[in-house]
């Protein structure tokens, strides 16, 4: 079969399109796989700089939907089932295998590419403002990287379970225009966001999949007992917290582990499926569609990626 190999840790530029064997499925569910789902942390493996580092060389890609070609008696899938599914990698091939935990159906409402595109994004997403957020109804939430994967999911996330008002934070006007379309109330540019939102009397909740010199803001939008979600670090630096202020206003800053979560928790990712799949089903969950490449190209898709050249969510497709 076909797939894309990071071979060194040179950068995108570094994955190659080769040929190797289709997987044994030893026990999980084999998918011949449509559509992949490119993310962050494809991006820093190609340089080395993930949490999760398999010897090289290896198959990238946690996130892909296709077709079940093979599943264990007991999975609750057959061969020809529609899936989307998880995995610690491997989705940058023509065929791909994941637990049976994290292997989820797909309605037939739902095309391939969006069912490569929701899982990551919007199980995250939900974790964060649902799980770890303990979102109230009628809540103010404040979405970093408002037009990216992560934060149109977490605008949808929050709409869809209760918040009251989303305010988006974008790099610029034509950013804030996606979110926008993807449901926030407002957007404000990240330069200056903080008196902004201060302006309108702060948030509730901070999304924040940026970190860097946004986050220390971030602390003084918050409201008393408001929450800072920590996801990620986009910006490429992790910031410090001086925790004089989380005391002043009884603030937190609470991080947010999705797939760790995963790991100690087995079966938690299909719970938080099943919770949206209903919004997922009827459209009110739906991946903002970035470009699409062909499997070839996976240099390209992840260097533009890299570059911060689009929004929405970028697959492969297989």
């Amino acid at each position: 079969m076909r797939a894309i190999h990071i071979t060194s840790t040179g950068g995108p530029e570094a994955v190659e399109l080769v040929e190797i064997p289709v997987p044994h499925a030893n026990g999980g569910v084999l998918v011949k796989v449509e559509a992949a789902g490119v993310a962050f942390p494809e991006l820093l493996q190609s340089r080395g700089r993930y949490q999760i580092q398999p010897p090289l060389p290896f198959v990238p890609g946690a996130e892909f939907a296709g077709v079940v070609a093979e599943a264990p008696a007991d999975s609750g899938f057959k061969p020809g089932d529609r899936v989307a599914a998880i995995a610690m990698g491997g989705g940058f091939a023509e065929y791909a295998v994941a637990p049976v935990n994290q292997t989820f159906p797909l309605p037939d409402s739902v095309s391939f590419e969006a069912g490569a595109s929701f899982m990551f994004n919007y199980g995250t997403s939900y974790f964060a403002l649902v799980t770890r957020g303990r979102l109230a109804a009628g809540e103010t939430v404040l979405v970093h990287g408002a037009s990216g994967g992560i934060g149109t999911s977490a605008i949808h996330i929050a709409k869809a379970f209760g918040a009251g008002r989303v305010i988006a934070v974008t790099s610029t006007e034509e950013k804030g225009a996606v979110a926008l379309a993807a449901g926030a109330d407002e957007f404000v540019l990240a330069e200056g966001f903080k008196d902004a939102v201060l302006e309108q009397g702060g948030v509730d909740i901070v999304v924040d999949p940026v970190g860097g010199d946004r986050f220390t803001d971030s602390l003084r939008c918050l409201k008393p007992e408001g929450r800072l979600l920590v996801i990620g670090f986009t910006s490429g630096d992790i910031p410090d917290v001086k925790v004089n202020r989380l005391l002043l206003n009884n603030i937190s800053v609470v991080g947010v582990g999705w797939g760790a979560y995963e790991m100690g928790h087995p079966g938690t990712m299909r719970e938080q499926y099943q919770a949206m799949l209903p919004h997922f089903a009827d459209g009110s969950l739906a991946p903002v569609a970035g470009p699409s490449f062909d499997l070839a190209d996976a240099a390209a898709a992840m260097g533009a990626l890299d570059r911060r050249e689009v929004t929405g969510k970028i697959t492969l497709r297989v």
